[in-house]
């Protein structure tokens, strides 16, 4: 299926991996992952099945709008997508509630070591965050570091002042040390596969210690 974006340019969507992958290429992932192989949308989704199953919380993956504008009917019953645009820029990734607090958040990984650069956000997802935050909401960033295997939930404050000083003469991107100074670091488990309203609480907690 063709997707563009609104301004007209073509959406290219990542490759599949050939499904032609020997016996010892898979044993060797299931070695390297000790958190199943997953993309860390992977790991928040199926935590999220989790939490909202034993009424923890209700927090969803936002769906992406898009503009239908041609579709074919090869057969009577089924009709098959061939074009389409995104309606909009997508603001975050995740948003629900949780014990009484609204909850956003924008979840990024990368496979650097020691940097994790800012181009990896938008002006459009800033603005969302820091418009949610004035409204009282519980905002952050979950970023997952694929080959130290390392998760840090960020304070949307935390973002916003690495944000705004790349815009005047600032690094590009936040050193691993300046992230695990000002995050919560959280652990891949099994159930829930990432636990990351444990460090949603503690941002709670620290918000009403300030106040």
């Amino acid at each position: 299926m063709k997707i563009n974006y609104p301004d007209g340019r073509i959406f290219n969507s990542p490759s599949k991996p050939s499904s032609k992958i020997s016996t010892n290429t898979t044993a060797k992932k299931k070695l390297i992952f000790g958190d199943r192989g997953m993309t860390l949308e992977e790991e928040i989704n199926e935590s999220n099945k989790y939490y909202r199953s034993h009424e923890v919380a209700v927090i969803y993956k936002k769906p992406t709008p898009i503009q239908i504008v041609k579709v074919d009917y090869p057969k009577r019953s089924r009709a098959v997508i061939k074009e389409a645009y995104f309606r909009q820029a997508s603001t975050t990734d995740y948003n629900g509630v949780y014990h009484g607090y609204y909850v956003d958040f924008e979840a990024k990984e990368t496979k650097n070591k020691n940097t994790f650069p800012l181009k990896n956000f938008h002006q459009h997802q800033i603005d969302h965050l820091r418009m949610c935050q004035k409204q009282g909401g519980i905002c952050f960033v979950i970023i997952k570091y694929v080959t130290l295997k390392r998760y840090f939930v960020m304070p949307a404050d935390n973002l916003f002042q690495h944000w705004d000083a790349q815009k005047h003469e600032g690094a590009k991107s936040i050193q691993l040390q300046d992230i695990v100074d000002c995050s919560i670091e959280i652990k891949a488990n099994y159930d829930p596969t990432l636990p990351y309203i444990d460090a949603v609480q503690q941002l709670i907690e620290s918000g009403k210690e300030k106040q």
